[in-house]
């Protein structure tokens, strides 16, 4: 089922979520489905940070795109990604995340109600 996040009380899984070690992961997916079904609202996909993920792992947006098309599971979409991202560009974007995206992170967190643990 694809994230409906109209409300404005529902949001995308956290960037900080990982899916089999892939940060990110989580979050492009739930907004790239919401974008496709038309659901995002007032997020934004592909955002500066999804495509600064992206990059890292070696793929377009619309690459992501157009695999959604025809996986809509976490695993579906993981064995896709795990296809494409070897563990060096894996951990290549989580770094980029962690030590030069930290604080987007923490922003978006605190604007989704996050508490910081």
């Amino acid at each position: 089922m694809a994230t409906d996040l109209r409300s404005g009380t529902a949001f995308p899984r956290r960037g900080r979520e990982a899916i089999d070690g892939y940060l990110w992961l989580a979050r492009a997916f739930d907004k790239a489905r919401a974008a496709a079904d038309g659901t995002l609202h007032d997020y934004i996909y592909p955002c500066p940070m999804d495509k600064g993920v992206f990059e890292r792992w070696g793929i377009t947006a619309r690459q992501f795109d157009e695999a959604l098309a025809t996986r809509r599971t976490d695993a579906e979409i993981l064995a896709w990604v795990r296809e494409r991202v070897d563990e060096k560009r894996r951990d290549a974007a989580n770094r980029w995340l962690v030590e030069e995206k930290a604080a987007n992170m923490d922003r978006q967190d605190r604007e989704e109600g996050v508490v910081a643990a």
